[in-house]
């Protein structure tokens, strides 16, 4: 369970840090199959020489017996308590696993190519994928360290506080909401006064984040060994209604705080 003190700090900032969410043992079992899919585009653990590209991109294993870890990191008990705190209980989809893409991020100096501040994107509209004020479809943004991650690793970077610049500029966008390419340059200059923390820290430790926190990926990885986080989102079941404020969760709570004081007397749609 998030303390009071940890929930505080979620709202300030946009993110919190679940310390040793998922056991080692399941790290491990996690980590040896994204290796066992690594080695299939001739990517080796134990040879640097093939570790050519900044980052390589794979499915998150789901089903069958690569998926047993994923199912069980996903499901953590500590996770799922701080899915109902945070977001409110019966709101959010019980996935039995992580789901997403896992970037694998390798010691490099060369620029990835995706190191752009932005806030992701949850729901389909033709052929893009847009968000909006409601958040309709995300209730969070999870971070699950899957490798330790230091200063020097490529950590991802978070603006705290962004999610409140967020929220105001989704809130021009009205249900439709944005694109993500017209709406990460938006977000970039809202929040560009904010402070930039790291989302550092030990194999098994998740960050849970706002829906709207910005953030962004780094480079170069001037660490020694890949870094590896899994990034799925937490499906919101439906949208946030941003009526009640009084009966609320943090993450729909802390949306309404920001349009209390909505930019140009913008309302909620």
């Amino acid at each position: 369970m998030l303390s009071d003190t940890e929930i505080a700090t979620f709202v300030r900032d946009g993110f919190v840090r679940v310390g040793s969410a998922v056991s080692r043992d399941t790290i491990d079992a996690c980590v040896a199959v994204i290796w066992d899919r690594l080695a299939e585009q001739g990517v080796s653990r134990t040879d640097p020489s093939s570790w050519s590209a900044p980052v390589v991109r794979i499915n998150c294993p789901e089903g069958g017996t690569e998926g047993r870890p994923f199912a069980a990191a996903g499901t953590a008990k500590p996770l799922w308590e701080a899915y109902d705190q945070l977001i409110g209980p019966d709101r959010w989809w019980k996935r039995e696993g992580i789901g997403g893409t896992l970037p694998v991020r390798f010691p490099s100096t060369e620029d990835p190519g995706d190191a752009g501040w932005h806030v992701e994107s949850s729901f389909p509209v033709g052929d893009t994928w847009r968000t909006n004020v409601r958040s309709r479809d995300r209730g969070l943004l999870a971070l699950f360290l899957l490798t330790d991650v230091g200063p020097d690793d490529a950590p991802t970077r978070v603006r705290a506080g962004s999610h409140v610049d967020a929220a105001k500029v989704l809130a021009r966008g009205g249900e439709q909401g944005y694109d993500g390419r017209t709406l990460s340059p938006l977000v970039e200059r809202a929040s560009a006064g904010r402070p930039v923390a790291q989302v550092t820290g030990s194999a098994g430790d998740v960050y849970l984040c706002h829906p709207f926190l910005v953030h962004a990926a780094s480079w170069p990885h001037r660490g020694t060994t890949p870094r590896i986080i899994a990034q799925p989102g937490v499906a919101l079941l439906g949208s946030f209604a941003l009526d009640d404020r009084a009966g609320a969760y943090p993450v729909e709570a802390t949306i309404l705080d920001a349009l209390a004081t909505p930019e140009d007397g913008i309302t909620v749609p």
